[in-house]
């Protein structure tokens, strides 16, 4: 469906560039604007510019920039329609309904399976209380869970029932269609619909919003499989979303820590510690990793203690720290998951754990250390190399002197020797100085060095300026003199293009340039790019003047080249070359005015 300008532009004004953003990536304000790392590529220094006055975002890095539904687009991997929805969502802005009868099918059907979630999760809790859920209860005792906590996460129960939910469901009105698109019921081959949870204690998972999405149901004696989880559907991504978030927000969340099973995350909570949330049976992802920043200074990683936990931990530290994360990895001794430790130890010792829990580097140090066999020379220089491997990732020198400090004293080797390994490993076998010396060299290729290139870049960014800040004014004095073809480089023929065309249709401004460019991804990143220097016109009509003047004598400089290439090809007393002789004169006197 497409959506008006006006309503397109009333969703932009109601999210705040800065608000929005700053969900995502932590700014910091000099000046007018605000810097931060950007998040669509990996930096170490904020190229990220943020302007809070023309609600714009560029970053000087990887040139990406737009207008707060661009921004939504990219990280939430939306197309420009659904960003809108996103972002008219957050607003509170109702959207017209959609004409188009496949968008009218699935926004209904959407809405029809959350109410089938929600009326499913009280269905199973409901159940929960019941004479004959007697197993169900006698696990919420062996779990020690009190009546706060399994309201707070509606947990539930599943009876051995084949078709007691479809049942259920379908004299409250749902279709089977319906049904089948929650997920939560089955069909066999011969036509039966058998419900999907049996005799299980179930945990609702649900979204930031604290609408239900899916569930995970857990078995009440040692059969298989322990966990059963809802499949992804139409209202289901587990990549996108983590369990627990809905309530942890709730509370402090500077810290927040992240832990494997949903068990582990409702134990914790039982036991005072509100600021926990679980993963969903996948890898880190970088949206769950967005989430996390969202609502966190500090990640703490609280994976189990076995092989798959470990390395789950790595991936996530890999995926966070690149992020521009704070994260920590807890250190537990004495229980296999952080349930069994809250349980055995306490609450008290469990939020010590979470203070001391320890960063990237000194986990993969402490990982190295705890898989090497140091026996013979070449097991300590293996090592050592290693060691380099992952000292070389540490960006602060303060941090990386302290490690290899340590390093040197407790094996006996020259720091000298740390570091030249570092560097060969940074630089390869080159010199480090040969090595900057080439990027300075490719970096100069990758710019225009013709200075009249460079020149001529300037001067269209100052008229593609003059024509957003002042319009038609602009437009009426440069149309006949300037046309958008005139322009050097591509991207700003494009723009200018756009912007006449807009004009000539009788526009007097240009209130939102990035809508005119919607799809023109190069495009939108040039217009943010120019926007965000921020060129200061003291003088408008001087400027202008200077540009048409410029523009003139390009076009006479050009017409002079082309005549002298022209005169050399031809006999001098020919009428042509006299001719061309008399236009050159003219050209000559002009410029010398």
């Amino acid at each position: 469906m497409l959506y008006s300008d006006e309503l397109i532009e009333e969703i932009r004004n109601a999210n705040d560039i800065i608000d929005i953003i700053s969900q995502y990536v932590t700014l910091k304000r000099s000046g007018r604007n605000y810097f931060g790392l950007c998040p669509f590529h990996k930096e170490k220094s904020p190229s990220l510019s943020v302007s809070p006055d023309k609600q714009i975002f560029h970053c000087f890095g990887c040139g990406v920039g737009g207008n707060v539904i661009h921004f939504i687009s990219k990280i939430e991997g939306l197309n420009f329609k659904d960003a809108i929805e996103f972002l008219a969502e957050r607003a509170g802005i109702a959207l017209p309904a959609s004409e188009n009868a496949r968008d009218i099918y699935k926004q209904e059907l959407k809405a029809k399976v959350y109410e089938i979630n929600e009326i499913a999760a009280k269905f199973y809790h409901d159940n929960l209380y019941k004479p004959y859920s007697k197993n169900a209860q006698e696990y919420v005792k062996k779990r020690k869970l009190d009546n706060q906590t399994l309201k707070a996460f509606l947990i539930g129960y599943a009876s051995p029932n084949y078709n007691e939910l479809y049942n259920y469901l379908k004299k409250n009105g749902f279709t089977d269609e319906q049904i089948l698109a929650s997920s939560l019921v089955n069909r066999t081959e011969n036509g039966k619909f058998i419900d999907r949870f049996r005799n299980r204690f179930m945990i609702p998972i649900q979204d930031i919003r604290g609408k239900v999405i899916a569930f995970g149901g857990r078995v009440l004696d040692e059969s298989k499989p322990k966990y059963i989880n809802s499949p992804e559907n139409i209202v289901y991504s587990k990549g996108r979303n983590l369990f627990g978030l809905n309530i942890a927000k709730k509370f402090d969340t500077t810290k927040l820590l992240i832990v494997e099973g949903y068990m582990d995350a409702i134990s914790l909570y039982q036991r005072g510690i509100t600021n926990v949330v679980a993963s969903l049976g996948t890898a880190m992802t970088e949206a769950q990793g967005r989430l996390l920043r969202m609502y966190a200074k500090q990640i703490i990683l609280g994976y189990d203690s076995d092989g798959a936990g470990q390395a789950a931990i790595v991936r996530g530290m890999d995926i966070l720290t690149a992020m521009g994360c704070d994260v920590r990895v807890l250190q537990m001794e004495g229980a296999k998951d952080p349930d069994e430790y809250v349980i055995k130890y306490g609450s008290g010792r469990f939020l010590k754990l979470m203070d001391d829990a320890i960063s990237l580097v000194e986990y993969k140090v402490k990982i190295l250390k705890r898989n090497s066999n140091i026996n013979t020379t070449s097991d300590k220089i293996k090592f050592l190399n290693d060691m380099a491997k992952i000292l070389v990732s540490v960006d602060n020198k303060i941090e990386q002197e302290v490690y290899i400090d340590r390093l040197s004293s407790e094996y006996k080797i020259s720091k000298e020797a740390i570091y030249a390994q570092i560097n060969k490993i940074r630089y390869g076998n080159k010199p480090a100085e040969r090595v900057l010396e080439k990027q300075i060299i490719k970096r100069k290729t990758e710019l225009p060095e013709d200075k009249e290139i460079l020149q001529s870049s300037k001067t269209e960014k100052v008229l593609i300026t003059l024509l957003i800040n002042e319009g038609r004014s602009v437009y009426e004095k440069i149309k006949d003199k300037i046309k958008p073809e005139d322009f050097k480089l591509e991207q700003n023929k494009i723009i200018v293009k756009k912007m006449y065309e807009e004009f000539e249709n009788g526009k007097s401004n240009i209130e939102n340039i990035l809508n005119l460019l919607e799809g023109q991804e190069d495009s939108i990143n040039q217009v943010t790019a120019i926007m965000t220097e921020d060129l200061e016109i003291n003088d408008v009509n001087k400027c202008i003047e200077d540009i048409l003047y410029t523009y003139e004598r390009e076009k006479l400089i050009k017409r002079k080249n082309e005549i002298i290439a022209e005169m050399n090809k031809l006999e001098i007393s020919t009428d042509e070359a006299r001719k061309l002789e008399g236009e050159l004169s003219d050209i000559i006197m002009k410029l010398a005015k």
